[in-house]
């Protein structure tokens, strides 16, 4: 695991942060086509606990397992199948579960149906079987009731956690066929069927952003920075993805040449969560505005991963622009051990030797600071949970 801080490395060794996956919740209805309710109740659950700061595995970690293991989806699973998925993901916990539909026998009745919900939670570590928790209502009420079996659920794990009533205002409920759009944006296999699942649930229910991280994410994946800036925009601080939203926004700000709209979405991160590739940036950010404090940025971020190419470049740079040609030839000597083929290093790395520093209207050396655009806010979460094993009430 990539360290946050190099302080931090003795105290993590042998220690173990605990996780928590969310299986996708079993069909047992007789429909198939509800099986996006079962991916809809598991990504909420999810949601709800790593918004929490609870380590949980990402769907594609899951969707991985599953597959090695011949396992479909949304089936009903045995104790077995659930202690396997668990260990193929390092979990100490289990959340798993099933839902069943029971279709309206009405002929003018207003509901589609009565879902029912059942979650169940299990211990790896001590193979104990937890609690489990029942919700139902009526299916039009779907994002209410996965959210109240969500946070039955982190109440569990943390019992002195939010109280219902915060945890609703949080948590506001969404449209069905907004959550249905939305999750099967998630299952869709193309970016243009994606786009257009995503834009259909942001439509039926405007006030419900998930699908506009998602359509974020892919003007980001296109390259535009402009659109994608303004969907990062509208994620509100209440979501559990809210700085990874600010984070990809700087990033469309430095690509855009506002550097000092992208050098405060950056600090704004940097406040909450100390990752090495937000302080990189905010280096980035400050030095294509000539600001000094750019190199303490930078040297943040390789303090926390001292072998990373990008933060040695970056601070050889730094270095270099202010003419201290020894120090900066070090780092620039260790992104080539590295990468030999490096043109840009060994270029600078010989500038260094020469004590030629940098000169007006060189192009060549200029704007040459180099951003990551990886965002492992999982990974501080973790390091968290490895230093304090116990949970705040």
């Amino acid at each position: 695991m990539r360290l946050l801080a190099a302080c931090f490395f003795t105290l993590a060794v042998g220690l173990h942060a605990e996780t928590y996956v969310v299986l996708p919740f079993g069909n047992a209805a007789l429909d198939k086509n509800l099986d996006w309710i079962g991916e809809s109740i598991a990504d909420d659950v999810s949601e709800i606990l790593g918004g929490e700061g609870f380590v949980t595995p990402g769907r594609e970690d899951r969707v991985a397992v599953y597959h090695r293991l011949s396992l479909r989806p949304y089936a009903r699973l045995s104790k077995a199948s659930v202690i396997k998925i668990g260990e193929e993901l390092d979990a100490e916990h289990v959340i798993y579960g099933e839902f069943d539909v029971k279709p309206s026998t009405e002929a003018n009745a207003k509901s589609r149906g009565t879902l029912q919900i059942t979650v169940r939670i299990l211990d790896l570590r001590h193979l104990k079987q937890g609690p489990e928790f029942r919700e139902a209502g009526a299916l039009e009420d779907l994002a209410a009731l996965q959210n109240h079996a969500g946070w039955q659920t982190l109440r569990f794990f943390l019992p002195n956690g939010p109280r219902e009533e915060e945890f609703r205002q949080r948590h506001p409920p969404a449209r069905v066929d907004a959550l249905e759009n939305y999750v099967r944006g998630l299952l869709a296999a193309n970016p243009d069927e994606k786009h257009r699942f995503f834009s259909q649930s942001s439509r039926l229910d405007p006030s419900y952003t998930p699908p506009l991280l998602q359509l974020a994410r892919l003007d980001w994946k296109k390259k535009d920075y402009k659109s994608a800036a303004e969907l990062f925009q509208k994620i509100p601080e209440r979501d559990s993805h809210h700085r990874e939203a600010i984070f990809y926004l700087g990033l469309c700000r430095y690509y855009g040449g506002d550097f000092a709209g992208a050098q405060k979405a950056f600090q704004i991160v940097a406040q909450s969560v100390p990752l090495n590739e937000v302080f990189n940036n905010l280096g980035a950010a400050a030095s294509r505005r000539n600001q000094p404090e750019a190199l303490d940025a930078f040297r943040k971020a390789l303090e926390g991963d001292g072998s990373d190419p990008a933060y040695l470049f970056n601070v050889g740079y730094s270095l270099w622009k202010q003419g201290k040609f020894e120090q900066a030839g070090e780092k620039f000597r260790a992104v080539l051990d590295h990468d030999p083929s490096d043109s840009v290093a060994g270029m600078l790395l010989a500038r260094c030797n020469s004590q030629s520093g940098p000169r007006s209207g060189d192009t060549r050396t200029e704007g040459l600071e180099r951003v990551k655009t990886n965002y492992e806010e999982s990974q501080y979460w973790q390091l968290k949970a490895v230093l304090q094993p116990t949970r705040p009430e």
